[in-house]
């Protein structure tokens, strides 16, 4: 069974947050009201770096119409897997997008009957409204991994799926002996797509996206799978998802925008660190 995981703290003092009718209240008399669509807003405006933060409206419905196509299924499975090896928990998607490898997830669990209890966040507020719309089972929040709005050691796992890990955020909600699931690009992912949009591809150096002697590795997975694109609007809706929309050049991206047929390769790292 998927249930939602509540152990909210208020983002402006850190005193838990309590659930009165349709806002999450501290004893500060600081109140967050849930939206209609099912998430709560978290994210204060003095902790917003730009007024709009996160991925645009635009970004997030072109994600939902790539991922829906199953391109990035073989990846769902594998996080999927990696997730419920370790049984009943709490889980908290830390940049959560437009909610699609969650919702995978959850499917597998209750046909594998393992209970989830899962909060999600993302810094925008388009991709949480989409992910909420979707999902009624667990805890959306408009939220930045540079405060997560949870309390101490109040979840067993934490996934970061190509989202911008903050350490001593993640060590602080995760229980003793937790798990942090990193997914991350590896040197070859999209390498077809970059010599078109780029006039010189970069050298494909690779660090660890975790540092802390706190956090140790524990396994690591290179998925490689390809992915064959038989549209020009599939297309648009991959470039138009990934930061190479605003890096690559306008050269470039005008070539990609005209072709209707593309062959790619995916090469995903799945890293486990235990804590």
């Amino acid at each position: 069974m998927t249930q939602p995981l509540t152990h909210f703290i208020c983002p402006l003092d850190g005193h838990p947050l309590h659930l009165h009718g349709r806002s999450w209240r501290c004893e500060n008399g600081h109140s967050f009201d849930v939206a209609k669509q099912g998430y709560v807003n978290l994210l204060p405006v003095q902790n917003k770096r730009s007024r709009d933060p996160g991925d645009s409206k635009a970004m997030v419905q072109a994600r939902r119409d790539y991922l829906e196509h199953g391109y990035y299924q073989p990846l769902a499975q594998v996080l999927t897997d990696t997730v419920l090896a370790h049984g009943n928990q709490a889980l908290l998607d830390a940049g959560c997008g437009e909610g699609y490898y969650l919702r995978y997830l959850i499917e597998q669990a209750e046909q594998s009957n393992v209970n989830l209890n899962i909060a999600a966040l993302d810094i925008s507020k388009w991709a949480v409204q989409a992910a909420a719309k979707k999902d009624k089972r667990l805890s959306w929040m408009v939220a930045s991994n540079v405060s997560i709005p949870l309390a101490d050691n109040s979840v067993d796992t934490i996934l970061c799926v190509f989202g911008f890990p903050v350490e001593a955020e993640f060590k602080r909600v995760l229980k003793p002996g937790g798990r942090l699931i990193m997914v991350d690009p590896a040197g070859d992912h999209l390498q077809e797509l970059k010599a078109i949009i780029y006039s010189e591809l970069k050298s494909k150096n690779e660090t660890l996206p975790i540092t802390s002697s706190e956090f140790e590795l524990t396994s690591e997975q290179q998925v490689t799978f390809p992915v064959s694109l038989t549209s020009n609007q599939a297309i648009k809706d991959l470039l138009t998802m990934t930061p190479h929309l605003y890096r690559s050049s306008a050269e470039g991206r005008e070539e990609a925008s005209k072709l209707e047929s593309l062959d790619l390769t995916a090469d995903i790292w799945v890293r486990v660190f235990s804590y």
